[in-house]
């Protein structure tokens, strides 16, 4: 085993520990919310929106977030750090918020291999779409207010427990302006450009995903965030890049039993993603057509996703993008690189070998 490889397998274990010790707190969270929460004792709704909540969370999910959350307070120290659990329930609660909302707004029907929320709530209420509509709202609501609540529970200093929920507030609004950007980029007259992408990606996923994540796990381990402030946005918002043109690049390069989900969703949705917005920019004529034919169509073939696919290799579109994830990789694992001076070097090693996993990934 070369050096390169020890150093990934080690990660690979760590990653692998801090998931499942995540996932039985998790459960015991959900075992024993009752205690948390006054639950009304009128009717079924409410548990069987807690059982929701639960189904979701718990219904796979790579952890990474949480992963990034422990490996950032190690960056600062091995010791054991007051409020970590709690932050890692506030992440995974606000991204469970997150994943109602997003399949609500793209009428998506799974989501981690089951039902998403909101076609849960139809399949319950199927002649009562708007109770349906509405229970999904709330559901997500409720997500993100024991999201915040974790924080507040949490097991530190004062000024630390406030700076926390600071964090996690802002990453939440900052995420919600990324969906009606996303939404409004789509209704654009021509593609959008890489600046409108990589704005799209920086609020929408990096900055809750990975920037609050980082935020939290230093803030835990007794780290001043200020003087890091913009190399920390940085970091988090070229692995963001990353992770989403690897989204929008599986979506129409990807092999759809990998992923357990179709290709070619953000064609159908008329998504103007990175591989959409790439193969645009590249195509005329009849390839045009076609291209411009099936995006928006809900009715989109996978035959008619095959000859997108194949106009899109054939114009060098995957390659291209494939080369540009890996740029910002380098650049997002050069900027970790920097941090050796400062922190804890096995720790500053995850981050330098995030940004490739990001790249990698087949799913």
């Amino acid at each position: 085993m070369s050096a390169a490889d020890d150093v990934r397998a080690r990660v690979q274990a760590r990653v692998a520990l801090c998931t499942r010790r995540f996932d039985a707190l998790f459960a015991e969270y959900f075992d024993t919310l009752d205690e948390v929460l006054d639950i009304p004792s009128f009717g079924r709704f409410t548990p069987e929106c807690l059982t929701l909540l639960r189904e979701l969370s718990m219904r796979g999910g790579k952890r990474m977030r949480v992963v990034v959350l422990h490996e950032a307070a190690r960056l600062v120290t091995d010791g054991a750090v007051a409020g970590l659990d709690r932050a890692a329930l506030s992440v995974e609660l606000l991204q469970t918020h997150g994943l109602i909302h997003d399949d609500l707004i793209d009428d998506s029907a799974t989501r981690r291999g089951g039902p998403s929320t909101y076609y849960a709530y139809r399949d319950r209420f199927p002649g009562h779409p708007r109770a349906a509509l509405g229970l999904t709202v709330l559901a997500g609501d409720l997500a993100l207010a024991l999201s915040l609540r974790a924080l507040l529970d949490a097991e530190a200093e004062p000024g630390v427990r406030q700076a926390m929920v600071e964090v996690q507030t802002r990453a939440a609004a900052d995420t919600f302006m990324g969906q009606i950007i996303d939404l409004e980029r789509d209704f654009a007259a021509v593609p959008p450009d890489l600046d409108v992408l990589h704005q799209v990606a920086d609020y929408k996923s990096a900055r809750y995903s990975l920037l609050a994540p980082m935020q939290l796990g230093l803030l835990a381990a007794g780290e001043q965030l200020k003087p890091y402030e913009g190399e920390l946005r940085r970091y988090a918002r070229l692995v963001g890049i990353c992770g989403q043109m690897r989204d929008d690049y599986l979506d129409l390069f990807g092999d759809g039993e990998v992923m357990g989900k179709p290709t070619g969703t953000d064609l159908r949705d008329g998504k103007h993603s990175y591989a959409v917005a790439a193969l645009l920019a590249v195509v005329g004529g009849r390839e045009r057509a076609a291209v411009e034919s099936a995006l928006g169509d809900a009715a989109c073939t996978a035959e008619t996703v095959a000859v997108v696919r194949a106009i899109a290799e054939e114009r060098g579109v995957a390659e291209r993008l494939r080369a540009d994830m890996r740029r910002y990789a380098r650049e997002a694992a050069q900027v970790a690189a920097g941090w050796r001076s400062r922190w804890r070097g096995e720790a500053v090693t995850f981050f330098e070998v995030l940004p490739g996993w990001s790249v990698e990934r087949a799913r």
